[in-house]
């Protein structure tokens, strides 16, 4: 098992769950761009982006922790699995292709 470390921006409140492609931040971080129907309260918008990523990577909800920023727009979510795997699912998902 490995672990990869990436970037999230997260809209909670929104009319669908998706994740919409990569931003680059002023402060030069590339964040994934993900957005969630459910409200950041008591923690729901961060299991609803946990359950998002781990369907788009085909992972168990239980391999994506939300490591840092949970009371933050931007997360930083700690993905455990088979490096090969993660590395080539991460890579679509921020191209924007599944």
């Amino acid at each position: 098992m490995a672990v990869r470390i990436i970037d999230v921006r997260l809209t909670p409140r929104s009319a669908r769950d998706a994740i919409e492609g990569i931003e680059l931040r002023p402060d030069g971080r590339t964040v994934l761009k993900a957005r969630v129907r459910a409200a950041p309260v008591e923690g729901e918008a961060n299991e609803a982006l946990r359950r998002l990523v781990a369907k788009e990577l085909g992972i168990a909800p239980r391999q994506v922790d939300v490591a840092a920023g949970a009371a933050a727009r931007v997360k930083r979510l700690r993905i455990d699995g088979d490096p090969r795997a993660l590395d080539a699912m991460l890579g679509r998902l921020m191209k924007g292709t599944k």
